[in-house]
């Protein structure tokens, strides 16, 4: 059996753990909104629609912002068409996803929804077909608190108090050739130069999202941020990132280690983005929002024909159904955005209900948990005060995608002063149980909490309609503590999380 040690020092602290980490992602796609989270005739709807069963699992999924309402969407998206009496809301096409947006939800709704699941809002404007002052004019409308036209307008709708969104994305993907008024990087970091300075004159507090690559297997990538950065860094404070992964070709081995590449990810734009501030003697860091990862299949969906001319109302799209391979990747992946605490302070899981998503409905029936729900909901409960750095010493395997990857992955975060500490742990060897010993003398006389983990005899097994709770956490009863070290083994593919204090 393989043997892995862990050095768990409250001292090798990262940053602190921002509560942004745990973010997710609502576009106006397929069945995401309309039949997710909003199905009047639903027997749990409320007032507004939206169904209160999926409400409340979103809430135990611990979700702390929702970026909205796109995505590719938002580039042909017009705001106004959202807002007003619902009645009087134009049908359009919606060019990125070829279906048909009601724009029955809108910004004033969504706003109503994310007070119910307390989460924050951050919301995205449209540089792909509009600009500079589409964009100002629904920051007037969401954040004025009253006395012009807009913010009067807002009032008249229904909202008395602003919205006060802090975040703000400066378009979607603009390197995408997929995406309508897809741009160069030179001619896109002087459109979101302009438009984030006319932003600040508006509200000099807003914290602004420029676009970073689309995914590292951009031909730009890197070269894009370094061009976007150079005209945009002094008006901006995020770079975004976007990254998602499959199994491709039976290649289990490299699908397991694709947290490798989210971590060049975060390297190399971090490295263009402190290049273009060391060429500007600029002490100002920027910080990563690595608003859209997930297990996506891509290419299984590119060859399936549901995206097609029919222009239908919330199609069914997108709508992976994940296995426990694909929850062990997520909860890994999130552990390297933890990891990475100094620089990603911002995430989003994309997307949050039916598409690519760990909450699925049915229209008229229930909604449940996808496998990929259990590490993120643990993850978001139980990761508090710093992140910290945790070497692991343990053998390696070879993967055809990236080359030597080691057998377990872990990262730690310690909150002193509620005197807790989480330890979140991933065998990646598809036959071998792992036992782990880790010294956790630092934490100080610390009992163990609990123990949550995915792994399962059958590494494809999946919840369904049929069967929505065919793969649960379970607990690990091999973790044990002896004189300031933690013994525990971890079963093949697995992801564990070990809760102390």
């Amino acid at each position: 059996m393989p043997h892995a040690r862990i050095d768990l020092d409250t001292r090798a602290v990262v940053a602190p753990v921002h509560r942004r980490l745990f973010g997710s992602f609502v576009e106006h796609l397929g069945r995401c909104v309309y039949d997710g989270l909003y199905e009047p005739g639903h027997p749990t709807a409320d007032a507004d629609g939206f169904r209160r069963d999926v409400v409340d699992l979103v809430r135990e999924l611990g979700v702390s912002t929702v970026r909205y309402p796109g995505g590719n969407f938002v580039s042909g998206f017009r705001w106004e068409d959202s807002v007003g009496p619902r009645e009087n809301r134009p049908v359009r096409r919606d060019l990125a996803w070829h279906s048909l947006e009601s724009n029955q939800v809108g910004l004033d709704e969504f706003a109503r929804w994310l007070k119910l699941v307390d989460a924050e809002l951050m919301l995205a404007v449209n540089l792909g077909t509009r600009g500079i002052q589409a964009a100002l004019d629904l920051l007037e409308y969401a954040n004025h608190p009253s006395g012009t036209a807009l913010s009067d307008q807002r009032i008249a709708n229904g909202t008395l108090a602003p919205h006060d969104v802090r975040m703000w994305c400066l378009g979607n993907e603009m390197d995408g050739p997929w995406q309508t008024g897809f741009m160069t990087a030179d001619d896109y970091g002087k459109l979101a130069a302009r438009t984030a300075a006319a932003m600040r004159m508006a509200d000099s507090r807003l914290e602004l999202v420029a676009c970073g690559s689309s995914g590292s297997g951009m031909p730009t990538f890197g070269e894009w941020e370094r061009t976007v950065l150079e005209h945009t860094y002094d008006q901006i404070d995020y770079v975004s990132c976007h990254a998602y992964y499959q199994e491709r070709g039976g290649d289990l081995d490299s699908f397991l280690a694709s947290a490798l590449d989210m971590q060049y990810f975060i390297d190399t734009v971090v490295a263009a983005a402190d290049h273009v501030g060391s060429k500007r003697h600029s002490r100002k860091r920027i910080k990563l929002s690595f608003d859209e990862w997930n297990i996506w299949y891509l290419d299984e969906h590119r060859t399936s024909g549901e995206v097609n001319e029919q222009w239908r109302f919330a199609p069914r799209q997108l709508e992976d159904v994940y296995s426990v391979a694909d929850a062990v990747v997520l909860g890994d992946l999130l552990m390297t955005l933890l990891r990475n605490a100094d620089r990603v302070t911002a995430a989003s899981l994309a997307q949050l209900v039916n598409v690519i998503a760990p909450i699925m409905t049915e229209p008229a029936g229930p909604a449940w948990r996808q496998t990929t729900f259990y590490p993120f909901a643990i993850t978001s409960r139980l990761a508090r005060g710093v992140a910290l750095r945790v070497p692991v010493d343990v053998p390696t395997y070879p993967t055809a995608v990236h080359g030597e990857a080691p057998l377990v992955d872990a990262v730690a975060t310690h909150d002193a002063e509620a005197g807790c500490a989480a330890l979140f742990l991933v065998n990646r060897s598809r036959s071998d149980a792992i036992t782990v010993t880790a010294d956790i003398r630092s934490l100080g006389d610390v009992a163990i909490r609990e123990t949550q983990a995915i792994h399962d005899s059958d590494v494809y097994a999946k919840n369904t309609l049929d069967d929505p709770e065919r793969v649960t956490p379970k607990t690990n009863d091999t973790v044990r503590i002896d004189a300031g070290e933690l013994t525990i083994t971890l079963p093949p593919v697995s992801w564990t999380a070990v809760s102390l204090g």
